[in-house]
């Protein structure tokens, strides 16, 4: 993995991204949706003190907006998009291949609710208004699982403040990861943090996963390489009248 040297990583050295912006080369079909799709769903960079009202980023209405952080090959957030047609689906990957795969399903489904971000999604997550989103998703997520490299993991004291802020009293903030370390690191900083409840009452609402949340592939691989992943799901807590 690699730090990020963007011109805007440079000036705030508090937003690097870490880890590839671009993997295998995209075969032709992919290449043209880069090309021809992404521009009409992307959300610019915001810059700072930029507010963005998320259900205005659609052509038309949305009853709400959800946000993936980290929406990997797409198939999560494609599946969401497509099962819940009435939502605004927006997600942030700063990984090309990644943002590749989702156009592709995108374009596949014919969706029209789905808006990306091709970048580092804290800047987007600043930039949103409080009680803006109704349902966040962070999903195996890179582990960083040397010590050293903990602070570059997404789910943290300040990304979480940052989700409070801008989920609605109610909504959920869903979590997975098939890595224990990461999810024992997500559980405490979660947990502890005083906007999230976790809504499991037994083992087998962390085992198993929801009806509405799909299978992908890089779960799969987990599975048959005898990683279990674990689902996680807490509850934005209601603000004080």
């Amino acid at each position: 993995m690699t730090e990020d040297t963007s011109p805007d990583s440079a000036q705030d050295p508090t937003r690097r991204l870490y880890g590839r912006r671009k993997g295998r080369p995209l075969r032709k079909r992919k290449s043209s949706l880069i090309d021809t799709l992404l521009p009409a769903l992307t959300i610019p960079v915001p810059q700072p003190g930029e507010r963005i009202d998320p259900k205005a980023l659609f052509s038309r209405p949305v009853d709400e907006a959800w946000l993936e952080v980290g929406f990997g090959s797409g198939h999560h957030l494609a599946w969401q998009a497509e099962h819940n047609r009435a939502v605004g689906h927006i997600g942030a990957e700063p990984f090309v291949n990644g943002v590749a795969g989702l156009l592709a399903l995108v374009d596949q489904a014919n969706l029209d609710n789905v808006r990306v971000l091709p970048d580092d999604a804290r800047p987007l997550l600043d930039a949103l208004p409080d009680e803006s989103i109704g349902r966040a998703f962070v999903l195996f997520a890179d582990p960083w699982p040397k010590k050293r490299h903990w602070e570059r993991r997404f789910i943290g004291p300040e990304n979480l403040e940052k989700l409070a802020r801008v989920l609605k009293d109610g909504a959920e903030l869903r979590l997975a990861s098939d890595d224990m370390g990461l999810v024992r690191w997500m559980l405490e900083h979660t947990v502890k943090h005083p906007a999230f409840e976790w809504t499991a009452r037994g083992p087998r609402d962390w085992r198993e996963r929801p009806a509405d949340w799909p299978p992908t592939r890089y779960e799969q691989k987990a599975i048959e390489a005898g990683r279990r992943p674990v689902f996680l799901r807490f509850v934005r807590k209601p603000r004080a009248a």
